[in-house]
């Protein structure tokens, strides 16, 4: 991951968190994908992520959330979820989902 000027980007997407969510991808573009740490387990003094929800979604705010939702599947990681959530956007924003 790189860092600039507005935050993290991952692959050469901005990616932001707030509390147990994740965001990748940038609202401008038709999809983003949305994380949720759902589970973690803690090791010394940090919390890992154990389970890690991940929904590929449409922008489009006048559709209602759950109609935003294009695909959605579990992980057991992070690192897990983020290589998924990498290859689902890549694909979505390139027009083959």
């Amino acid at each position: 991951m790189a860092e600039v000027r507005d935050g993290l980007v991952y692959r050469g997407h901005p990616l932001r968190r707030v509390d147990n969510l994740i965001y990748y991808g940038s609202m401008a573009d038709k999809y983003i994908i949305m994380m949720q740490v759902l589970d973690t387990e803690p090791l010394k003094d940090i919390s890992l992520a154990k389970r890690v929800s991940i929904q590929l979604q449409l922008t489009d705010a006048s559709l209602r959330s759950r109609d935003r939702v294009v695909r959605s599947t579990e992980k057991s990681s992070l690192n897990e979820a983020m290589e998924f959530a990498s290859i689902w956007l890549e694909r979505a924003l390139n027009g083959r989902i």
